[in-house]
């Protein structure tokens, strides 16, 4: 059976919200990126940077006018229940990051207040928008990536980009692709933490990630060492990466001879220079390439580094010396 990734993401949303949504043309439906949901305010559907709001006849329009349908406080409320499978304390964890992943791989960002204990926080209250993230397979979006590197896919892989930028959508193809026939059934691991990669359901992989084997659940660490100690992987596959810990476990993949390809939060190049999180991860060695997204297709590539170039500029730049602006390693601008 064909999914249907929007109409997966909307399922979630309360009653009045979701008929208006399921009544959207295709060519919305299969633009869609995002559906927000804020209270008191238009439901927005987001494409790259346009944005559309919806007539309760599901007729879509720019503007945001009288007409189109908006998000009182009880549907906001009964969405977020239903995004929590009416069970919201078994996903305190996951609110208390800022995000529910749901049937499918789609993400939910929740806002609300804050509820603090210990000077952190423990839960949120009084929930005011939403914003589900829709994911979507889009095969053949690491072709270029594939062709550029080659077998120093080998080396290893960090991939950066903005939000939206295409990084979970391209990480899913590279499992597919090396899983295959075409690159020789390269022995891969995913480890999914948020369940984005893969989506798996009741056991089965809802993403074709190709014949990867799929650690669904397991926190980067544990799955890296999971990975190591049960599969013998080739290749590692996990999404953002960031803190102490997962330095730690990409170093305990490439000690058991491993290539890891994951992903990290960054704008752009320069932005990925100054994050401390992206220089610990270069430095574990895990990684002989950087690869930036920017593009607004999934997979769309606006450069491809050496991660031992990119250290030394960060090196540079944290002794305050020029910082040497290079076009990208392997001539992508």
């Amino acid at each position: 059976m064909k999914r249907e990734p929007f109409h997966e993401a909307a399922v979630v949303v309360s009653g009045k919200i979701c008929k208006s949504l399921f009544l959207a043309p295709d060519w919305l439906k299969e633009k869609a990126q995002e559906i927000r949901i804020r209270t008191g305010r238009p439901v927005m559907i987001v494409y790259g940077k346009e944005v559309f709001f919806l007539r309760e006849d599901g007729s879509p329009e720019t503007c945001g006018g009288p007409s189109v349908i908006r998000a009182e406080k009880q549907d906001v409320e009964e969405s977020f229940r239903r995004i929590c499978g009416d069970s919201v304390y078994s996903h305190q964890e996951e609110i208390r990051s800022g995000y529910i992943t749901i049937r499918g791989g789609h993400r939910v960002g929740v806002c609300g207040t804050a509820v603090m204990s210990g000077g952190e926080i423990s839960a949120l209250r009084e929930i005011s928008s939403l914003n589900i993230r829709i994911a979507r397979e889009v095969k053949g979006c690491s072709d270029r990536l594939i062709e550029r590197l080659g077998e120093s896919l080998e080396d290893g892989v960090l991939v950066a980009g903005p939000p939206s930028s295409g990084k979970t959508t391209l990480l899913r193809d590279l499992a597919r692709q090396l899983a295959s026939r075409k690159m020789g059934f390269r022995r891969v691991t995913v480890v999914d933490e948020r369940g984005e990669l893969a989506a798996t359901y009741l056991g089965e992989a809802q993403n074709d990630l190709g014949d990867s084997d799929v650690l669904d659940g397991y926190p980067k660490g544990e799955g890296i060492q999971q990975a190591v100690r049960s599969f013998a992987p080739e290749f590692i596959i996990c999404d953002e990466l960031g803190g102490e810990q997962d330095c730690t476990a990409v170093q305990e993949g490439l000690n058991a001879g491993a290539a890891v390809i994951a992903s990290i939060h960054a704008a752009d190049k320069k932005s990925l220079l100054r994050r401390k999180q992206a220089r610990d991860l270069l430095k574990t060695g895990a990684f002989g390439w950087v690869a930036v997204l920017g593009a607004r297709t999934p997979g769309g590539l606006t450069g491809i580094y050496k991660a031992g170039e990119l250290i030394a500029e960060m090196d540079r730049d944290s002794s305050g010396s020029d910082v040497l602006h290079s076009g990208g390693i392997c001539g992508i601008a």
